[in-house]
């Protein structure tokens, strides 16, 4: 690992979508991180912090967050998202990439991943949602839709302290991260968030996980009650080029800011054999 200091993320602007990118080294890898439904793309300030300073890391702010365009669809579907993701990249001149998605990004990314292979050298998918398969034009099951309504009910801040506690395993012991995940909640557009949880609904990754043929790992917090390891585990099994699993233990579902380093580890592990092959 190269030992020089890497400049902090900058925040840009490609296709619409707001961006923070540290740029690395030259003619190097570029990984990109698409962040969960709750969240924005600071989520993953601290895991940034902790890779390889000559990787250059793009994070975005999903179409409807931060200051990202919305979808022009009020019901999108996650291949919506994964062309919005494309244009970004065609506006960077970004051919190939390292993509890792977490949680809701998972579900973006492997619809990326499946649509575009030959623009995918790994994938990583972290906490991964797999989506409730509603069909378009279907109805949202009522837990689903639940988001939504509690969102438009409660608004941006009491919506943040009711649910935010539940993504951080043993969360009074990590005061830091519960303020940041609850900030980054506190922060959503119900017009982006209603967006991204219809595309939730119509979700499945397991459908798309089978054309995906990128080196795919995938990682979940061995506590995680959001999306529990179970269910990543079910979709590492359906993968036809898996590379590896990993549960981190003492972490439920705010994977990138509960263990920044570990995933920062796995993820040097999925560059590096993506890299020799």
């Amino acid at each position: 690992m190269s030992a020089r200091l890497a400049p902090p993320p900058i925040a840009i602007r490609a296709a619409g979508i707001g961006v923070l990118r540290r740029a690395g080294a030259r003619d190097g890898v570029s990984l990109v991180l698409l962040h969960g439904i709750g969240s924005n793309a600071g989520s993953f300030s601290s895991m940034i912090e902790a890779l390889d300073p000559s990787l250059d890391i793009l994070a975005w702010d999903a179409p409807g967050y931060g200051g990202s365009e919305p979808l022009a669809i009020a019901s999108p579907q996650p291949s919506d998202y994964a062309q919005a993701l494309a244009g970004v990249l065609d506006a960077l001149r970004l051919e190939r990439i390292v993509l890792a998605g977490h949680s809701l990004g998972a579900l973006f990314a492997g619809s990326f991943a499946a649509a575009f292979p030959e623009r995918i050298m790994a994938l990583a998918l972290l906490s991964p949602a797999l989506g409730y398969r509603v069909p378009l034009g279907g109805v949202l099951p009522p837990h689903v839709q639940g988001r939504i309504d509690d969102l438009d009910r409660l608004g941006p801040e009491a919506f943040a302290a009711s649910r935010a506690a539940r993504l951080v395993y043993l969360a009074e012991t990590k005061p830091e991260v519960l303020a940041r995940t609850r900030a980054a909640m506190a922060s959503l557009d119900p017009a982006g968030y209603a967006q991204a949880v219809r595309a939730l609904g119509h979700g499945d990754l397991l459908a798309d996980a089978a054309d995906i043929t990128a080196p795919t790992c995938v990682a979940v917090g061995a506590e995680d009650v959001v999306t529990p390891p179970a269910g990543a585990r079910e979709l590492y099994s359906v993968l036809g080029n898996r590379r590896f699993y990993e549960e981190i233990p003492v972490t439920g579902h705010a994977l990138p800011q509960e263990a920044p380093a570990a995933v920062a580890a796995l993820l040097q592990r999925l560059i590096e054999e993506a890299r020799h092959g």
